[in-house]
């Protein structure tokens, strides 16, 4: 399984990016082909107490395959222009692949 995490740092106006991005950006990103699942996690603080961080989103995969080609339809392009238009200085994408650890 792969992931495309986006990490949001804190917006200046919480309450609009949160209708942005419950109202706008979530339904727009749940369109994309091949998005197998999504987790959102509102980051409340850290061990050290403060966080420069907010919101953290993981859009899980089959593949790197089928991300690429996700990001390649019209939904995955209109899903990235309209987060660099609402959040493009506060968020940082990556992309992971789970690996499984024995507890």
């Amino acid at each position: 399984m792969v992931k495309l995490i986006a990490i949001y740092k804190q917006p200046e106006d919480q309450e609009r990016f949160d209708e942005h991005y419950y109202n706008v950006h979530t339904p727009l990103t749940q369109k994309i082909p091949g998005l197998k699942d999504m987790k959102v996690t509102k980051i409340v603080g850290s061990p050290m107490g403060k966080t420069d961080y907010y919101l953290l989103c993981e859009m899980y995969y089959d593949s790197h395959e089928a991300l690429q080609e996700a990001m390649k339809t019209d939904e995955g392009k209109a899903s990235g222009k309209d987060v660099m238009k609402f959040a493009g200085d506060i968020v940082t994408l990556v992309i992971g692949e789970e690996v499984a650890v024995n507890v």
